[in-house]
C-alpha cells in the first residue's frame, strides 16, 4: 500500500478531514475514483470479521457506571471460575466501542484478567454503526471528562467481588493516549500499556507511579514525534518502562479488522509482550 494513502488516511481519521475532500484527494493519488473505491475497504477498519475470540470458557456482560457527564457503559470479561482477578482497563481507539475491542477484552480476560472495555461515547448514545459519525462525536467530548469517565471505571472494579484490587489498563490509538493519561492520573494503577497512543504533557510525567509499556510503529510520524521527548522524560523520573517500535508497521497494525494495516507478526509480539507486562506487574 502506497504510503500516500496511509498518511492520507491517517489525516482523514485524526484530523479529522471531511469524508468528501478525504474521497477526493484519495482518488487523486490511485489515478481515478473508481480505483479509489477499490482501495477504500482495504485501508478502512471493520472490513474484517471482529469477532475471533470465542468466549465459551469466559464470563462476560454490559456493566453501567455514573460518569460526569452522563451513564457510562463498558464490557466485561472474564474467566468463567468465581474468583478474584486482577483487572485491565482496555481502551478503544477513536470509533467507540466495537465488536473488534470487546473481542481484544476477551483476549485479556483468556489470559486470566478481569477485563473492562468502556465506551467514551456511552454519554453520547453510544456507537454509531457509521465510523464517520463516531469519529466526528468524538470531536466533540470534552478531554477531562471522558478523563474521569475511565478513572471512575476503576472505582466500580474495585467494588466487585471478583476483583483483587490490582489494576492495569492497555489502549490503542485514542486509547493510547488515554493510557498514557491514567498512569498520570491513578495512583494506584500499576501498569499501563499504550499501543501507538500521544504522549502525556511533560509536565504531568512526575506523576506516573505506574510501570509503562509503549509500542510505537515505525511509520507512524504523527504519533512518534513525541516519542524520545517522553522515554527522557521517564528516565529521568526513575519510571519502570518499555519501549519497542515495530520496523515496517503502521499506525494501527494491531487492528486485525483493517486488512492494509494489520501486521500479524508484530501485532503478536505486542501481544505477548503485554501480557508478560501484566503478569510482571499485575
Amino acid at each position: 500500500m502506497d504510503q500516500q494513502i496511509i498518511n492520507l488516511y491517517d489525516e482523514y481519521t485524526h484530523k479529522p478531514l471531511p469524508r468528501r475532500e478525504f474521497i477526493e484527494r484519495l482518488a487523486k493519488l490511485t489515478g481515478g475514483m473508481a480505483a479509489a473505491l477499490a482501495v477504500l475497504p482495504l485501508i478502512e477498519t471493520g472490513c474484517t470479521p471482529a469477532n475471533k475470540t470465542q468466549g465459551d470458557d469466559l464470563h462476560t456482560e454490559y456493566v453501567t457506571w455514573a460518569g460526569v457527564n452522563g451513564e457510562m457503559k463498558g464490557y466485561l470479561a472474564r474467566p468463567k471460575k468465581r474468583k478474584k482477578y486482577a483487572a485491565v482497563v482496555v481502551i478503544h481507539e477513536n470509533r467507540g466501542l466495537n465488536a473488534h475491542l470487546e473481542d481484544v477484552a476477551r483476549r485479556a480476560a483468556k489470559a486470566g484478567y478481569l477485563a473492562l472495555a468502556p465506551n467514551a461515547l456511552a454519554p453520547l448514545g453510544g456507537t454509531p454503526a457509521n465510523e464517520d459519525e463516531a469519529r466526528q462525536l468524538f470531536t466533540t467530548l470534552k478531554p477531562e471528562e471522558s478523563l474521569q469517565n475511565f478513572i471512575r471505571a476503576f472505582d466500580l472494579l474495585a467494588k466487585r467481588e471478583d476483583c483483587n484490587g490490582s489494576f492495569g489498563c492497555v489502549g490503542f490509538c485514542w486509547g493510547g493516549a488515554m493510557s498514557n493519561n491514567l498512569a498520570v492520573n491513578v495512583p494506584n494503577l500499576k501498569a499501563a500499556v499504550a499501543f501507538y497512543g500521544r504522549q502525556p504533557e511533560a509536565a504531568d510525567v512526575p506523576k506516573i507511579k505506574a510501570a509503562v509499556q509503549l509500542h510505537y510503529a515505525e511509520m507512524d510520524e504523527r504519533v512518534n514525534a513525541g516519542m524520545t521527548a517522553y522515554e527522557v522524560q521517564l528516565k529521568a523520573m526513575g519510571v519502570k518502562y518499555e519501549q519497542h517500535l515495530y520496523p515496517g508497521v503502521q499506525h494501527a497494525f494491531h487492528n486485525d479488522t483493517s486488512a492494509a494495516r494489520y501486521n500479524e507478526a508484530a501485532a503478536k509480539l505486542a501481544w505477548e509482550r503485554t501480557m508478560a507486562f501484566f503478569g510482571k506487574h499485575l
